[in-house]
């Protein structure tokens, strides 16, 4: 076998980027070289790497259509210092919307669509030996200037068949513990509007949810606590699989193999799933085995918005959800649209009433978004439908209904950029409340929990309550012909006193507590500041 790079893989590596880490560990698997390189590098610096022994493929991985240009930029660059290399692209969007790819990233060759470990691995192997590669399944081209497209690939039908992901990074830390994500399954049985995640399993032909064998999962956390010193794990499913009774079944099986193995003592977890799926005997289970985290997408507190977003759930349901977990002491993220588009003023102020029923309490900080219409999803084609589509493609954007929220909308989000954006005030309580979180479970014997966990209560509902009355109070005087009634620099202002506040009571707690925790975790990062990557 040669020395040389067969494919350079290019992608976000928040968090690691477990499918990146499928292909490649395919890949090698079949005896391929790989590299692994974060599209945030420097476009020369990549180019450096690269071209020495440019690869045959050099792969990119794009996660989210806006940052198509980023991508684009180093494919430039590679191709202006001459490497000549096989330019292919995978994921949601460019499976689903190649043409648009194309269009904007004339220096592709190919779009690999849907799971690519198989395609890729047969394109790499087709062009080691220099035959064509244009009739390999799941590949779209462009052929004397047209777009062609092969036949869908079937999906993955069993994942217990792939090798673990490659991970040649260093793992995040949450409370100076090791922190990686993993997979219990692939795919989402439901329809959401907003989402093109169901549309990429759906195009494709196979099974659309797929989960692997529980001892298979341990076997993975188990190799990533002795490889890595894993901790704390990040299931990163679109919908972890709880449905039904089958679902039931398989987290039993899961949790008792938690249990014979001592990860339930040894580790945390986190998961995203529907309310829906949030029942007390079952989460009560599931938190005994080691889950402290479940992430949610709540999105709506209005029944339209629900209906528009095609949750099909209701917002009875998602309290319900939310109380369960908090009556059985488990910490709780959501996702939020407080716009999409069938928003009103009346709906928006809704809203935050339902934000202010499930985190008035302090129990976690206020976060809300704009619903975007991203490529592929039904709400898109809905909203171009209906003559209400506006932005491009990397920036996808579109009118309500009553044209005075277009400007209200912009202007909040630029007011509270402080509060929910980034780095944000609530971001960093919902990272200390995870933080706490990982220390209470990990960490035996700590001092001050329960003064720290009252200040930090009370410093996120006093947060929240004060977004809640910017937003209400904005909303109504906006409505009332007075655009001006938002004040940036008193948000700015509150959102660094708040912060400052924040980091205080982290620092006082873990002065109290430095030497057991250095202890526990064998590491001594845990006096660094509050602001780090999220969990969710």
């Amino acid at each position: 076998m040669s020395n040389r790079l067969d494919v350079a893989l290019i992608g976000y590596q928040d968090q690691g980027n477990l499918g990146m880490g499928y292909l490649a560990a395919v890949l090698q698997q079949r005896g391929r070289t790989v590299a692994m390189i974060d599209v945030r590098d420097e476009p020369a610096k990549i180019a450096a790497r690269l071209m020495d022994q440019p690869p045959l493929v050099v792969g990119f991985s794009l996660i989210f259509q806006a940052f198509l240009p980023q991508f684009r930029q180093v494919a430039r660059h590679l191709r202006a210092v001459g490497i000549t290399s096989h330019f292919t692209i995978g994921g949601h969007f460019a499976s689903l919307c190649h043409e648009e790819v194309f269009a904007h990233f004339p220096e592709l060759d190919s779009v690999v669509r849907y799971e690519g470990e198989e395609t890729l691995t047969e394109l790499v192997e087709r062009l080691s030996e220099n035959r064509d590669w244009r009739d390999i399944q799941g590949i779209a081209y462009l052929e004397n200037g047209r777009i062609a497209a092969t036949e869908a690939r079937p999906l993955v039908k069993d994942l217990d068949s792939l090798p673990f992901p490659f991970r040649p990074y260093e793992p995040d830390k949450i409370g100076g513990f090791f922190t990686l994500p993993l997979l219990a399954s692939r795919g989402c049985a439901r329809r959401c509007s907003f989402c093109s995640i169901h549309t990429f399993y759906r195009t494709a032909p196979g099974k659309v949810v797929r989960v692997r064998d529980p001892a298979r999962v341990i076997e993975e956390m188990l190799y990533l606590e002795r490889a890595h010193g894993v901790r704390v794990f990040l299931f990163q499913d679109d919908d972890f699989p709880l449905w039904a009774a089958t679902g039931r079944r398989w987290a039993g099986e899961l949790a008792g193999r938690l249990h014979d193995t001592g990860l339930a003592d040894r580790a945390i977890w986190k998961i995203s799933c529907r309310a829906e799926y949030v029942e007390a005997d079952l989460f009560s289970m599931l938190r005994d085995a080691g889950l402290f985290l479940v992430y949610m997408g709540i999105e709506s507190g209005v029944e339209e918005g629900l209906n528009v977003l095609y949750k099909q759930m209701t917002v009875e349901q998602n309290l319900a959800g939310v109380q369960t977990l908090k009556k059985l002491g488990i910490l709780f993220g959501y996702g939020f649209m407080l716009f999409d588009p069938s928003s009103s003023f009346d709906s928006v102020r809704e809203n935050v009433g339902f934000l202010r029923d499930i985190v008035g309490d302090g129990s976690a900080a206020a976060v809300f978004s704009r619903m975007l219409p991203y490529g592929g999803t039904p709400i898109r084609d809905q909203l171009e439908k209906e003559g209400r589509l506006r932005g491009d493609l990397t920036h996808p954007d579109y009118v309500f209904l009553d044209p005075r929220l277009n400007d209200y909308q912009r202007l909040l989000s630029q007011a509270v950029r402080p509060w929910i954006h980034g780095e944000g005030l609530s971001y960093q309580l919902n990272y200390a409340w995870d933080e706490l979180e990982t220390v209470c479970r990990l960490v035996p014997g700590t001092e001050g929990v329960a003064d720290y966990r009252n200040a930090l209560r009370i410093l996120t509902q006093e947060s929240n309550e004060r977004l809640f009355e910017v937003v209400e109070q904005s909303s109504r005087a906006f409505e009332a012909g007075d655009r001006w009634a938002i004040d940036p620099e008193a948000v700015r202002g509150y959102c660094e006193a708040g912060v400052t506040r924040l980091v205080d009571l982290r620092n006082s707690f873990v002065a109290k507590n430095i030497y057991l925790l250095r202890e526990a975790s064998q590491i001594g990062c845990t006096d660094g500041p509050v602001i780090a990557p999220q969990l969710h």
